[in-house]
């Protein structure tokens, strides 16, 4: 599944034409999210955010899997 988000990252405010403003994709290809930003500098600045704990969600895909949280 892709995800695609309109709420710049680093100015938390929203992208009202994502067509003509720069994005990323993250992801594989066939499950990512596109990340859309007000501005080349926003898009700048968040790839230049360095994480140091990656985490990695895995979900259960079976018909018994119930979701908790």
């Amino acid at each position: 599944m892709n995800i695609r988000t309109t709420t710049d990252p680093i100015s938390l405010r929203d992208v009202p034409d994502p067509d003509h403003h720069p994005c990323i994709y993250e992801g594989d290809g066939d499950n990512g999210i596109e990340i859309y930003f007000e501005s080349e500098e926003n898009r700048q600045t968040y790839m230049q955010i360095e994480v140091t704990d990656h985490i990695v969600l895995q979900s259960n895909l079976s018909d018994s899997y119930v979701a908790e949280g």
